[in-house]
């Protein structure tokens, strides 16, 4: 999950995708989840940002199989692959 929202609500989305994901670095969360947790993230999500203002991206790869992570400098947040 990548976000861009206003000020005012960075923590509270923040927050909100560290109870399903893990913090990556600014702005970045990532993470395995189920189809219902996914859903759930999604809705109180939305309840928290503006449509007209704010951006949240969600990535969903259908298997690892075919993902890799590369990190340039400082490797910052927590989890080093999909938790």
């Amino acid at each position: 999950m990548i976000y861009d929202v206003g000020v005012k609500r960075v923590n509270k989305v923040l927050k909100t995708g560290r109870k399903y994901l893990s913090w990556v670095q600014n702005s970045v969360l990532e993470g395995e989840l189920t189809p219902a947790t996914f859903t759930a993230l999604k809705i109180e999500v939305n309840k928290i940002i503006k449509d007209d203002y704010d951006s949240v991206i969600f990535y969903v790869w259908r298997t690892e199989r075919y993902t890799s992570r590369e990190i340039m400098g400082k490797e910052k947040g927590g989890a080093s692959i999909f938790v």
